[in-house]
This record gives C-alpha cells, sequence and structure tokens, in this order.
C-alpha cells in the first residue's frame, strides 16, 4: 500500500530511472539542481508522461506502460503546491481555491479552507493583492481542496524571505499533521528537510542515491554526494589504512574512525560544526592548524584552516570550522598554531 513509483523517462543527456516507494508520511526530495526531482513530481502528477514503468497510489495504477495505463492528471487527485505558486492572477482567493472543485460542494469547501488557512478576510482579493506568505497558503489551501491523497510541494519556501520563512514552516508542519496521506516535499535547503520530513531521499543523476530516516541520512551518509547535499563542508580523498583508520594524503594526516572503513578509497567526512579545539598531539585525532581565513555571519564564525603548515595564500586551506563568535573570540587570545580534534564518531567515511 502506499505510493510505488518505478518508472524510467529519457531526455537528450539526461535519464529518469527511479524505484520508491512510499507510506502515509512526510518524504523530503532532495539533490543537485538537474537531479531529477521536480521531474519526479511531474510524473506522479501525469503533467510528464514516463517512457516505461509504473505508478501506483494503494494498488490503483496512475500510470502502467505494460497494460497502457496513463490516468489524466486531474483523476489522480494529487495535490500540488508549484514553486511560484502558480495561481491564476485573473482569479480572486475563493476563485483559485475552489478551482477543481465541483460545483455542488464549491462554496462550502471553500469557506471551510479559507477558515482553515487563516484567509477568511482575503476571499475577495487578486493574487496580486497578497504578500509572498498568503500567496503560499492560498496555493496550499488550492492543493488540498481535492482532499488529495498525494501531496506534491515544490520548493514551497524558496520565495519567501528568512523570518516569513520559518513561519511558514511552522503553519505548514501545522497542516501536515492532519494530512492523511503521502507528501513528496522537493527542497534544496537542508534545515527544511530536517524539520518537516519524517524520512529524506537523495538524487543524484536521475536515481535514488540514498533512502532512511533523516537521522540516518544526515548522521551516517553513504557517498560523497549525499555528505555534500547534507551539509558537510569537509570532504577529502582517503585511503584505508586499517579496519579504523584511513591516510588523507592532501591533508598529510590520519584519522581514525569509530565505524569500520570497508572500502580501500573513498572520502573522509567531517562536519565543520564538529571539530574540537585540542590539547596538543597526545590526544587521538588532533592536529596543528592555522587559519588561512575566516568569514563572518551575524552570529557564527567560519575559520578557514591549514593543517600542518602556515598557509602560502588565503585560499590554501583544508577544513572548514563553524563556532559561536564567543568560541572565535577565545581563540584569538591562543598563540598559532592551534590543536584541533575530531572526535573518531565525528568522522565518517563514504564511498565515492
Amino acid at each position: 500500500m502506499g505510493l510505488l513509483v518505478n518508472i524510467e523517462k529519457r531526455l537528450p543527456g539526461f535519464k529518469l530511472e527511479i524505484d520508491l516507494s512510499c507510506g502515509n508520511e512526510i518524504i523530503g526530495v532532495l539533490g543537485a539542481s538537474g537531479s531529477g526531482k521536480s521531474m519526479l513530481l511531474n510524473c506522479i502528477a501525469g503533467l510528464i508522461k514516463p517512457d516505461k514503468g509504473k505508478i501506483s497510489l494503494d494498488d490503483v495504477a496512475f500510470y502502467d506502460s505494460s497494460k497502457k495505463v496513463n490516468i489524466p492528471p486531474q483523476a489522480r487527485k494529487t495535490g500540488y503546491l508549484f514553486q511560484n505558486y502558480a495561481m491564476f492572477p485573473h482569479m480572486t482567493v475563493a476563485e483559485n481555491i475552489g478551482f477543481a472543485l465541483e460545483p455542488q460542494c464549491r462554496e462550502e469547501k471553500i469557506a471551510g479552507l479559507l477558515e482553515r488557512f487563516h484567509l477568511a478576510d482575503m476571499g475577495g482579493r487578486y493574487p496580486s493583492q497578497l504578500s509572498g506568505g498568503q500567496q503560499q497558503r492560498v496555493a496550499l489551501a488550492r492543493a488540498m481542496a481535492v482532499e488529495p491523497k498525494i501531496l506534491l510541494l515544490d520548493e514551497a519556501f524558496s520565495a519567501l524571505d528568512a523570518h516569513l520563512k520559518m513561519h511558514m514552516m511552522k503553519e505548514m508542519a501545522e497542516s501536515l499533521k492532519d494530512f492523511d496521506g503521502t507528501a513528496l516535499f522537493v527542497t534544496h535547503n537542508i534545515e527544511e528537510a530536517y524539520r518537516l520530513c519524517d524520512r529524506i531521499v537523495f538524487l543524484n543523476n536521475g536515481k535514488v542515491e540514498a533512502l532512511g530516516t533523516k537521522e540516518e541520512v544526515f548522521q551516517h551518509p553513504q557517498t560523497a554526494e549525499t555528505a555534500r547535499i547534507t551539509g558537510c563542508k569537509n570532504l577529502a580523498a582517503a585511503v584505508r589504512t586499517s579496519e579504523h583508520s584511513v591516510q588523507i594524503p592532501d591533508w598529510g594526516i590520519s584519522v581514525a574512525t569509530a565505524l569500520p572503513v570497508a572500502k580501500q578509497e573513498g572520502f573522509l567526512g567531517i562536519r565543520a560544526n564538529n571539530i574540537k579545539l585540542g590539547a596538543g598531539p597526545v590526544e587521538e585525532n588532533c592536529y596543528p592548524a592555522w587559519v588561512a581565513d575566516e568569514s563572518e555571519a551575524p552570529f557564527r564564525t567560519t575559520l578557514f584552516l591549514k593543517i600542518g603548515s602556515v598557509p602560502n595564500r588565503l585560499d590554501d586551506f583544508h577544513l572548514q570550522w563553524e563556532m559561536s563568535k564567543e568560541q572565535r573570540d577565545q581563540l584569538r587570545t591562543l598563540a598559532p598554531p592551534l590543536w584541533i580534534r575530531v572526535n573518531k564518531e565525528d568522522a565518517f567515511f563514504v564511498e565515492t
């Protein structure tokens, strides 16, 4: 039961080849630009026809190439929240929400949705008269109007500023609590995916590269691309030296790992916020490092570090270390080089 997608779709220079199953849950769909995220949603919605395969929901086929089944989009009852909201500019809020509803139930449903999404006094307005957050609520209300079993959300927060985005994420999370179906949430933002989703699927070049709970894929990525997409700033080619250690030629160091190193070659990953201040060479995974450059954000600082020797130029660095401004101020009192440490539990080995 649930949503099953097993399809292929070829385009010039690209092939979408997806094998995915989802229950009644919120699935975050992550991947680099051009990895096939939006195309996957469009195939599920019926806006793009795959070349072959099958898409089904609760054993009802939406598309089945072997049986020549291809249900039209309006019959699939999928709620689709487009990246730009795709509202009809000549229609009022109420008319946009009720666009796909049958006449006999339209007015009652529209009134309920206006109330549910805090739009009760905006039914007569036009999209151009709404803020970005209001437009998103209208688009979500329209998507929910058809009482969908599948909700497709394509970059739902990309058009919002940081403050409004956080507010709308809370509203979206509240709305999805009552949704009894499958929601696929496409995003480039790893924080959005972590806050809203139960499981995460990573697409790479049209294929599923990783799928698991958000804790699994963020804490234990299996490939270098998955590690990058989840925000790992420090990845370097590594060679296995024992079951629990690797050599990093570019950095000139060995690193001990808690988890076994399965392959002879791969990449070592260290998240930028997992670097610690060390006590010196007596500690495991402790290395001398010099500050090549730094970058300040409103509340945090990133140091760009060169391990072992003084950097020759500002872009000559190995590691990024993210910290609070209070931590940075404390480090200024220490004579260079800094001794940095990485817990072996925070050093992970991934495949290419």
